[in-house]
């Protein structure tokens, strides 16, 4: 056996929100023993007493395979990590677990977003923070509520490199959890980036009541604005027409699961971006990528029309209503523009 084999016996999650811990469970379905990392000692707390993440997963029972720590240095041993964190503190968390990182210990990046001011992708972050880590990147659509239960589903698993990637799909993958390995990392980053962002738009459009046919053009339409933004980064269009985009668009753009469909959601029915936020311990990804996707497209001359309404709504630049206006009074063009 490999040493790239043997690597993944044991798994180290960071970031134990609902995501995360849907993933240690991922883990532990695949046979791994996991130590799953959370920065609220109360997570910590009721996973060891109860094997409930009672903060971000209640009435989910947690394998006993996942051990919860507060403490990044006791996933030094690891040999595969799964890195969760919110997009905007992946290089925080990263450049913190960097003194206990295992040499050459793959690291899988499951956060979705774009970071903001550098505009950089969560592979760039890693690059930087964790030099000599080989990358991997899963997404695609899946709520952590029903990952967590062992529902069935389907994710894109994105390694450069064919050894590693092969072995990575085999130790993640379990008959309730298939991943489908691509080598374009770039496209599947750009699709779970953009996806979060096109949900709060098709929030906005059921709070307003625009009907089935404005919600199905507002996916369309804002497929075709994640496909343009991720072969202007260089990934390819069929990656982001794979479970990674097209298949995560759909599933966050119609369910109020979502936490970034549910804050569309209540911006359309009038409440303002405080209100929709208020209360809430988990931030949806869109919001805070919003702006940085709206940066990196006029940085690289992509017209994302639908990203940059959403953007300019949470700014509170403009109104849901003259967004929509604007957006519906847009000179008329070729589709495939």
């Amino acid at each position: 056996m490999s040493d790239i084999q043997r690597a993944g016996q044991r798994a180290g999650v960071i970031g134990a929100g609902a995501w995360g811990t849907a993933l240690a469970q991922v883990c532990a379905a695949a046979g791994l023993e996991v130590m799953l990392q959370a920065r609220e000692p109360e997570v910590v707390e009721s996973i060891t007493a109860r094997r409930i993440n009672d903060a971000f997963l209640p009435d989910v029972p947690l394998s006993d395979r996942i051990r919860p720590t507060g403490d990044l240095a006791d996933l030094s041993g690891c040999d595969l990590i799964l890195a969760v964190p919110p997009a905007q503190h992946l290089r925080a968390t990263l450049t913190a677990f960097a003194p206990f990182a295992r040499p050459g210990a793959p690291v899988v990046l499951c956060s979705k977003g774009i970071e903001r001011g550098s505009l950089k992708l969560m592979t760039e972050v890693l690059a930087e923070t964790l030099p000599d880590a080989p990358a991997a990147v899963l997404s695609g659509p899946s709520f952590a509520g029903e990952v967590a239960r062992g529902l069935p589903g389907a994710v894109t698993l994105a390694c450069a490199g064919e050894a590693l990637g092969q072995t990575l799909m085999e130790t993640l993958s379990s008959p309730a959890f298939r991943c489908y390995l691509v080598d374009d990392l770039i496209g599947a980053e750009a699709g779970g980036a953009v996806k979060n962002v096109l949900a709060i738009a098709c929030g906005i459009v059921e709070g307003r009541k625009l009907g089935r046919s404005a919600h199905a053009a507002v996916i369309t339409r804002g497929f075709a604005e994640m496909t343009r933004l991720g072969v202007a980064l260089g990934g390819r269009a069929e990656t982001i027409a794979g479970l990674c985009g097209l298949g995560d668009l759909v599933l966050t753009c119609s369910s109020p699961q979502s936490r970034n469909m549910s804050l569309g959601l209540a911006l359309g029915q009038g409440q303002t971006v405080a209100e929709a936020l208020a209360g809430k311990r988990s931030v949806a990804e869109g919001f805070e990528s919003a702006p940085a996707v709206r940066d990196l497209a006029a940085r690289l001359g992509v017209d994302m029309p639908i990203c940059q309404l959403v953007a300019a709504v949470l700014a509170g630049e403009t109104t849901v209503d003259a967004g929509i206006e604007a957006l519906l009074n847009r000179p008329l063009k070729s589709e495939r523009e």
